[in-house]
């Protein structure tokens, strides 16, 4: 998997699209928690659940319904008052791309079995063809030492890069439609 940080930059990364109106902490604190949240599933480990399982790792937590589920449950619970407007679709189609994005991500790391894309269909697990992003350690102990700089350092190149260039063209194209 990516690290909780690579997570967490892509959902701000994504979130400067949107306008400073809808910007708010509680977009930000949603956004972040539904890229990182996918990950919760790493608990199964603890309860006997297999990693290739529906509910394993990468499975259906990690799935393109998982994400749309929780962009919609997302919205209703904290902005419901939006559902029906333009703003709703706007949030539901964030929160969902923030789930979603936490599959891409880990379909591009150098571990695991893959991801199951298209649970609850078909648990099948697949990555991405181009996977230059180091494999995090699950677990914060594993991660404080040589194999967390390593994560760090692909996700820097690999994720942070790409992610600030993408915020720094947002900026760009808003200040460019702004002035006219």
């Amino acid at each position: 998997m990516a690290s909780i940080f690579a997570h967490a930059f892509s959902a701000y990364a994504l979130g400067k699209t949107f306008s400073k109106k809808i910007q708010t902490t509680k977009f930000w604190i949603l956004g972040i928690l539904c890229a990182v949240l996918p990950d919760v599933d790493v608990i199964g480990f603890k309860f006997g659940i297999a990693y290739a399982n529906f509910w394993g790792h990468r499975g259906f937590s990690h799935s393109l319904v998982f994400a749309l589920f929780l962009g919609v449950m997302v919205t209703l619970l904290f902005y419901n008052k939006h559902i029906f407007q333009k703003t709703g679709i706007y949030l539901i189609l964030y929160f969902t791309i923030c789930t979603a994005s936490h599959g891409v991500l880990d379909a591009m790391t150098t571990g695991g079995l893959g991801i199951a894309f298209l649970s609850p269909f078909d648990n099948t697990r697949y990555f991405l063809p181009w996977r230059p992003i180091q494999v995090s350690p699950i677990g914060a102990s594993k991660f404080f030492g040589i194999w967390g700089i390593k994560v760090l350092l692909s996700e820097v190149i690999w994720i942070g890069i790409p992610a600030s260039i993408y915020i720094l063209v947002i900026r760009y194209f808003k200040k460019s439609i702004s002035v006219e």
